[in-house]
């Protein structure tokens, strides 16, 4: 899968974001519908502790209803992922948000990370 995660009819989804502080709830979703086809079911948000907490995520996840989690710094930084940045652990406390956070949802990734404007996604099932 490198353009869409697989649709899972009774799995679930867990789309891991890091993002600019102020992300907008439009620009989140943007990059969501731009990993998920437009059937996925059970989908559910995680994210940085800080970020879950902001007006854009929360707003993103009660349009569409679905679950958001917020992880701390340490517990995102002990997840092992494909694609660190030094970049983001020194901005972030963890070398990865997006995945470490999709894999703390379950499953493995099926999208692995990818930027759109200010959001970064990647998706476990």
């Amino acid at each position: 899968m490198t353009e869409h995660a697989r649709s899972r009819r009774g799995g679930v989804l867990t789309v891991g974001f890091g993002a600019a502080r102020g992300v907008t709830a439009d620009e989140l979703l943007a990059a969501v519908d731009a990993v998920l086809p437009p059937d996925a079911d059970d989908v559910r948000l995680a994210t940085l502790a800080a970020r879950a907490a902001e007006a854009g995520p929360v707003a993103a996840a009660a349009r569409r209803g679905w679950p958001l989690t917020g992880h701390s710094a340490a517990q995102l930084a002990a997840v092992a992922v494909p694609a660190p940045s030094a970049r983001v652990a020194r901005l972030a406390g963890t070398p990865s948000v997006a995945e470490a956070a999709a894999l703390l949802g379950g499953g493995r990734l099926v999208v692995g990370k990818t930027v759109h404007g200010r959001v970064t996604v990647a998706v476990s099932a």
